[in-house]
């Protein structure tokens, strides 16, 4: 593939909120562009890209999963993305290696809470973005108020290029802005798209919406300044320039319009995936660190350059009996089959023994893959999750991704003695598929207990642990993962000294804890300094006293949960020449860290969750009512036609059984949506009751 051919490739991903159709635009776009043969339907059961099991009988993706397709010319490679909080990591190991990104959003629904969290996600790895406003069919659906949505709530350089003709069950087609065309789907499949002059009841509103976005576009093409300046009318190619460059800088959002499940809008989808976002040549050049001959380091940057020297990024493995699916980014160079390639993150050599090109479940084998492509790969045994892979003479490291933490635990107990023997290599591989997922065994009572970012996500897990490895195990009730923090700054020391005859062990510090205002979900529980005069305590073992409060920060000091949200400072120590050791400052940093805690004071946090919930006006009444009934602090209401939709904050320990009473309050007519988002003080009786 020569640089020329990069141009023609988009790495792209569907993102939404659950239920905004995301899945459907995916089985359209692969319909349209020849890859199947007939329409997959998630009410069906029959959607291509949801072929696993258990997404078949909840309706809902769980897992992110990809295809390459052709269109007029292009090279797509797609990654549909779940749209449920539970499983936010697909969404965001995806994000992280892709150069573009379409945004559903639902007509009636707008930018709802999961919105926002898979915009603030592109933000963080400055994925450029499409927005595809989906459903535009149904009843309630209103476009102008889903634009306003998304110019105020995410990005104000949001603008149309289409307006829908029609609404609701009188939508009826599209009208295209850049060049100023309606377009028709004359058939049910909507393969027969008919272009016409824009209707002439819509061509003041339809010109009116144009200026607006030749207005917003010029700012990023002077030519395309000039003539608005002038008020010479631009020709589509220059707008549509102008849009791609604005595209590609984040700084302008185009917003499209249709409706999958009615085939109307989704050739125009396509043909803009491939007209305005970026193709691995328009993407900056990715930063890493080249390790030395010499073990010294250097930023440098990686090009997409097909000649040169091997760079990928494992993002997403997959669990497979033939053996593990390692998803690869290239991001530089070449990758054959039957190489060897380094594992830069870990330090070890990898075999790529196949490579495999996904279709959702489905594989085509490959030989060699260039940069810009994305690839499953079998054979490697020691790369994780966000590990850099890279040419065994040109040794890089790359970014590492973020990993969101668990917020909710479970004790979990096989039912025979043959399957606690098989329960912990379960355990293990369902881990190294899902960094989301932690498992580890209770030193006091000795249970295991699973981790994971909410009931939905270890519930389908469990069900993971029966139907693929026929491993049949019972849950206990789902805990908390609460945490817990200082009251107010406290000095203490730490002395571990041992002395049994020879050569013993001699190990001082004396430290400062302090709180450390946040709270973050993702945030270092724990961060370290040094303020110390002189050589107390010396160089070599100063990150062996650090390991020492990380680790009895990770323990929990008081009240058993994990300890956040602490500033440590290292003050002084003393050391002995010939007694003093790293075990002995491991140990004298954990006993310092447990003394100044205890004289600090501790508060026990809990995990607040943003919850939105949409449902008939009729029951705001009930609804607001329970939530106050647990804990919950009410944000925002907001009246949608006869729905109304509520944003609060609530404690995640008073939300468990919700969906059945939320059912049970609107007669199954509400949906609603969590999301983690920090932690906070624990009230002091309810802290009374958990610590009892």
């Amino acid at each position: 593939m020569s640089i020329t051919d990069l141009s023609k490739i988009r790495n792209i991903g569907i993102a939404a909120h659950i239920d905004a159709g995301k899945t459907t635009v995916s089985e359209r776009i692969f319909y349209y562009a020849g890859k199947t043969y007939k329409m997959g339907e998630v009410h069906e059961g029959t959607a291509v890209m949801d072929f696993d099991p258990e997404e078949q009988q909840r309706g809902i993706t769980i897992h992110a999963a990809a295809t390459t397709l052709p269109w007029k010319g292009d090279t797509i490679n797609l990654i549909d993305t779940p749209g449920h909080v539970d499983f936010t990591i697909e969404v965001e190991r995806s994000l992280r290696v892709l150069d573009g990104a379409v945004v559903v959003f639902c007509g009636v629904g707008g930018v709802e809470a999961q919105s926002e969290t898979v915009w603030r996600q592109a933000d963080r790895y400055g994925v450029p973005r499409l927005a595809f406003v989906n459903k535009l069919d149904r009843v309630g659906s209103d476009w102008e108020r889903v634009i306003h949505e998304v110019q105020t709530r995410l990005h104000k350089g949001a603008a149309p290029v289409q307006l829908p003709i029609g609404a609701a069950g009188d939508f009826a087609g599209i009208i295209d802005l850049v060049r100023m065309r309606a377009c028709y789907f004359r058939n049910e499949l909507g393969t027969e798209v008919e272009e016409t002059d824009v209707p002439a009841d819509l061509k003041p509103m339809a010109e009116l919406a144009r200026d607006e976005l030749v207005e917003k576009a010029a700012e990023f093409d002077d030519r395309l300044m000039e003539k608005y300046l002038a008020s010479r009318r631009p020709e589509a190619d220059a707008l549509k320039a102008a849009i791609r460059k604005g595209c590609i800088r984040s700084a302008f959002i185009p917003v499209l319009c249709g409706s999958a499940l009615k085939n109307k809008g989704i050739q125009l989808l396509m043909d803009a995936v491939c007209d305005y976002l970026p193709s691995p040549l328009d993407v900056s050049a990715l930063t890493a660190h080249e390790i030395t001959r010499k073990g010294e380091t250097k930023e440098v940057k990686i090009e997409p350059d097909p000649d040169g020297a091997f760079v990928g990024l494992v993002f997403k493995i997959t669990a497979d009996a033939h053996g593990d699916l390692h998803w690869v980014r290239v991001y530089r160079g070449r990758l054959r089959a039957g190489t060897r390639v380094l594992n830069t993150t870990r330090d070890k050599k990898e075999n790529v023994q196949r490579l495999w090109r996904m279709h959702a479940d489905e594989r085509l084998r490959e030989d060699e893959v260039l940069a810009g492509d994305i690839i499953s790969v079998v054979g490697l045994r020691e790369s994780y999750t966000g590990d850099t892979l890279c040419d065994t003479r040109h040794t890089v490291v790359l970014e590492k991704m973020g990993i969101p933490k668990t917020v909710i635990a479970m004790a979990i107990e096989p039912r025979t003695s043959e399957d606690r023997q098989r329960l912990g290599e379960v355990l293990r591989i369902l881990a190294r598929e899902d960094p989301t997922f932690e498992y580890r065994v209770d030193d006091e009572t000795g249970q295991t207990l699973i981790s994971g970012m909410g009931e939905l996500h270890l519930d389908v897990l469990t069900h993971r642990m029966l139907r693929d490895f026929r491993l049949d195990v019972k849950v206990g009730r789902p805990r908390v993962a609460y945490r817990e923090t200082i009251r107010e700054a406290a000095e203490a020391e730490g002395r571990f000294i041992r002395q049994t005859g020879g050569h013993g062990q001699y190990g001082v510090v004396k430290i400062r804890v302090e709180p450390r205002p946040g709270r973050d979900l993702g945030a270092d529980p724990v961060s370290f300094d040094v303020d110390m005069k002189g050589g107390a305590v010396p160089q070599e073992y100063i990150p062996c006293v650090e390991r020492g409060i990380r680790e009895a920060a990770a323990g929990g000091i008081v009240t058993g949960y994990p300890l956040t949200d602490v500033h440590v400072t290292l003050l002084d120590g003393q050391h002995h020449e010939v007694d003093s050791s790293e075990i002995a400052f491991e140990a004298a940093g954990s006993l310092a860290l447990q003394q100044a805690v205890e004289k600090a004071g501790v508060r026990l946090l809990e995990p607040i969750m943003r919850l939105q919930v949409v449902a008939p006006n009729e029951y705001f009444g009930d609804l607001t009512a329970d939530l106050m009934s647990r804990r919950a602090e009410i944000r925002e209401t907001e009246l949608r036609g006869t729905t109304r939709v509520i944003t609060a904050m609530v404690p995640l320990a008073a939300m468990f059984g919700y969906a059945t009473t939320v059912r049970s309050l609107t007669q199954g007519r509400a949906t609603y949506s969590m999301e983690a988002s920090h932690y906070a003080v624990v009230p002091d009786d309810v802290a009374r009751t958990l610590l009892d």
